[in-house]
């Protein structure tokens, strides 16, 4: 019996489950479907980069002999279902549906309505190209009263045998962390991530985005990302051998201009298929065992794809939809519309938001304690920081993007996710970047004209909310900080934080 499987957009992976499955007499399809393209305003770059890799990886099925039914956007197809159940008219042979498992909650839910709908069955596989099931992450979760990524990245360690010593961690330690949180030389050489040329296939699609999506974000001449696998690795092996040495030391840097620094811009490439996880971690490790790269480096790198990256995926499947709905705080500030634009006088703001516009990246400290953190002190809303956030980075998925946003950038969740809030004043900008020299703000001052607006809003952001953190054990020292403030510096110090936000467009 003949089947019709569906390949998503985020699945280009020659090893899928769904793909095993395949036999002489499928079809496999894929589809550039309205709905998904628009159900949030896409950075360009994003667009392209999806698109490009879809039409590539339907070349690269048809070169093996597979045929590949493939709606490109211009057919206006208005959603996945429309696809399967256009094709299906079509191709009566076809007695059933077959899919890996979509990573997205909003789809996944769809897709249970379908067979009842196409009158045939559906068949949804699990995705085994993540390390840890949903399944076995709820098995870690059940009975834990609180869900901390560093237990379950031990176990996953332990599971995964990556940087392990026997039963011990490679050095004795699980976590070097604290070795990793320099600021960047001005003087230190920056190497730049490699690009790949654009084919004859991006090029085509470039023109639609330019055409389709001009409005959105970003400006598709500018792309240069790759959109194969065999160049995705390419491009991996070149961080491992340029960045990764310095990566582990300067994983928390900024630096004026530079949106890259020593980061891989991996994820993107990841998080559709180009890459796999566990061959990344092997690529990594084997840098380490040779004496190419320190253990700092390694292990910071590793615990991002087999901690944090699986982490977050677990927890977005144990708590969603509810989730999604989390607002601790109960921020509603609506966004000021230089997250859109750039044009603002805070100059990491500017920067992480510059960076963002031209790249559809930013690394993880400028979207964790910059735009992040402007808006957990401001009371930015959490649902458009949400819909922000999944817009505008090419690496963005909501399985990825909502527990990072709600729980670790705004804490939305109230402390599903993180111990503590990641606010932060002025000063730690300063410490970890060279913005605050070159910005007309001065970081030092609190309060007044010229003042950080990050100073203020800090301190009016602890005192606001210190009936709900209060009791944090990890907050104990910075409310101690405060209460020892005279109560006219308090004062002071909230008018002017209420300033601030009644002119937050303007800052």
């Amino acid at each position: 019996m003949a089947k019709l499987i569906l390949i998503l957009g985020d699945q280009l992976s020659p090893a899928l489950a769904s793909l095993r499955q395949w036999q002489s007499g499928d079809l496999v399809l894929m589809a550039e479907v309205q709905a998904e393209a628009g159900y949030v305003r896409h950075h360009q770059h994003k667009i392209v980069l999806v698109f490009s890799a879809m039409r590539h990886f339907a070349a690269s099925l048809r070169a093996q002999g597979i045929e590949v039914k493939y709606f490109q956007y211009e057919e206006r197809i208005s959603s996945l279902y429309e696809a399967v159940a256009t094709t299906l008219s079509q191709q009566p042979q076809l007695s059933e549906v077959l899919l890996t498992e979509a990573a997205e909650y909003r789809l996944a839910q769809e897709i249970t309505a379908w067979p009842a709908l196409l009158k045939k069955p559906v068949t949804v596989l699990p995705d085994d190209r993540f390390i840890a099931s949903t399944e076995m992450f709820r098995r870690w979760a059940d009975g834990r009263s609180q869900f901390r990524m560093e237990y379950f990245y031990r176990e996953m360690r332990r599971y995964t045998g990556l940087l392990m010593n026997g039963s011990e961690p490679e050095g004795g330690k699980w976590n070097y962390d604290h070795d990793n949180r320099q600021s960047c030389p001005d003087d230190l050489a920056l190497p730049a991530p490699a690009a790949v040329p654009v084919d004859a296939i991006t090029a085509d699609v470039i023109r639609l985005v330019k055409h389709e999506f001009s409005h959105h974000m970003g400006d598709a001449d500018t792309f240069s990302l790759a959109v194969t696998g065999k160049d995705a690795r390419a491009v991996f092996l070149d961080f491992v051998s340029q960045q990764l040495p310095l990566f582990g030391r300067y994983q928390d840097a900024m630096q004026l201009d530079q949106p890259f620094l020593f980061h891989s811009v991996s994820a993107m490439y990841l998080n559709i298929g180009l890459l796999d996880v566990r061959w990344m971690c092997q690529k990594v490790e084997l840098a380490y065992r040779e004496g190419k790269v320190p253990l700092n480096a390694a292990e910071g790198f590793i615990r991002q794809l087999i901690g944090w990256r699986e982490y977050v995926r677990g927890l977005y499947w144990l708590l969603m939809p509810d989730y999604k709905n989390l607002n601790f705080f109960a921020a509603e500030r609506a966004l000021p519309s230089y997250y859109w634009h750039g044009d603002t006088n805070m100059r990491c703001m500017q920067q992480a938001i510059d960076h963002t516009r031209q790249h559809a990246y930013s690394h993880h400290i400028q979207r964790l304690m910059i735009t992040g953190n402007f808006a957990l002190l401001a009371g930015l809303s959490v649902a458009e920081m949400n819909d922000w956030y999944l817009s505008v980075y090419a690496d963005a998925f909501e399985w990825v993007q909502l527990p990072n946003t709600s729980g670790m950038a705004l804490f939305a969740d109230g402390g599903v996710l993180a111990s503590k809030p990641y606010a932060a004043s002025g000063n730690y900008i300063q410490r970890m970047s060279n913005y605050c020299q070159h910005c007309s703000y001065q970081v030092k001052q609190v309060t007044g004209e010229g003042a950080c607006p990050f100073n203020a809003l800090y301190w009016d952001f602890l005192a606001r909310n210190e009936d709900k953190l209060a009791s944090n054990a990890r907050m104990q020292l910075a409310y101690q900080q405060w209460r020892r403030k005279p109560a006219d510096s308090q004062q002071a110090i909230r008018d002017y934080a209420a300033e601030l936000l009644i002119k937050l467009e303007k800052l």
